[in-house]
């Protein structure tokens, strides 16, 4: 059996999609059960439960369900919301509770894999692909808060053989994604004929990667990865924000100052984020959508759904 944590998220559902028709498949997160517009699959076995406040429960349910194998994305994110007054629940979320599921977990003998999603934010801004051994770097509380629990996995392995890999992907876009990232936000925009603020003039270069290939980072480190590694996971290069604004904009069919308005760029934003994947590409992992055909992926689904057009875009935080 294979556990999501953070199951009800985009990545997560996407994860869930991907796997063979067969394996036996359980989320658990905060969400409620994901809306018909999320795309979870028709039989995912989702339950609502709040990894933080509620653990006695989850653990419950884990030593009950005794999966084999545990995919973790379960995190509080946006690097500039780290900044504000509730910076706490990064640390709560990202590192402690999940040092303590560690904890718990280590004495489980039906456990056979962890995997950790983490992020590529953790090397702050680059001038070169990192590799897994650059030096960590972050430049949020959010990036701290992931990099902490990093290297308590690590350790968790290094010292009592926790059966754990970490990876570290590029930033992720998919059909369900949260309507406040980037590529839904600006295909929402266009489609509903407002300006899209650009912050900071869409300078910061990100790398972009559709969960899909994502998902199949996930099962190739599952199938063939050594227990104890870290993986970075993204595409060769990276991209600024603004020519991925104009790659929604040619998809929408408008121009790209239709679409757009500058402004101030956001809080702790980094200049690059760029990743050395060659590690996972030793295992036979390649990035496979493009960026174009990704995005026309996400416009189908926004078209497909039109009940988007009427919700809030803004980005809300929740404990």
């Amino acid at each position: 059996m294979i556990c999501i944590l953070g199951g009800g998220g985009c990545f997560a559902l996407n994860l869930a999609r991907y796997l063979d028709a067969g394996v036996d498949c359980l989320g658990i997160g905060r969400s409620k059960r994901p809306a018909a517009f999320m795309l979870a699959p028709s039989d995912y076995a989702f339950t609502p439960l709040h990894m933080v406040c509620e653990q006695p429960r989850l653990f419950a349910m884990l030593d009950d369900m005794q999966p084999n194998i545990i995919v973790n994305y379960a995190a509080q994110g946006e690097g500039a919301a780290s900044f504000g007054e509730h910076a706490d629940w990064f640390y709560a979320t990202n590192t402690l509770m999940l040092v303590q599921l560690v904890e718990f977990l280590r004495t489980r003998p039906w456990l056979k894999r962890f995997v950790q999603i983490s992020t590529s934010e953790l090397y702050g801004s680059v001038t070169e692909p990192a590799k897994e051994e650059a030096p960590i770097r972050p430049s949020s509380r959010y990036a701290v808060s992931k990099a902490a629990f990093d290297m308590d996995l690590e350790i968790a392995h290094r010292i009592h053989g926790f059966p754990m890999n970490i990876i570290r992907p590029s930033n992720c876009y998919t059909p369900g994604q949260q309507l406040h990232r980037i590529i839904p936000k600006a295909l929402l925009c266009a489609e509903k004929g407002e300006k899209l603020p650009l912050q900071g003039g869409g300078r910061a270069r990100k790398s972009y990667l559709h969960a899909d290939d994502l998902s199949r980072a996930v099962m190739c480190v599952l199938d063939v990865g050594e227990i104890g590694e870290t993986y970075n996971c993204g595409p060769r290069y990276p991209i600024a924000i603004r020519e991925v604004v104009q790659v929604c904009a040619e998809a929408a069919g408008i121009g790209f100052d239709e679409l757009v308005e500058e402004a101030s760029d956001r809080v702790g934003q980094d200049g690059t984020y760029w990743l050395n994947s060659s590690k996972l590409g030793a295992l036979g992992w390649f990035p496979s959508i493009d960026l174009e055909e990704g995005v026309q992926s996400v416009l189908e689904w926004i078209r497909a759904y039109p009940e988007l057009k009427t919700m809030d875009t803004r980005f809300v935080l929740r404990p």
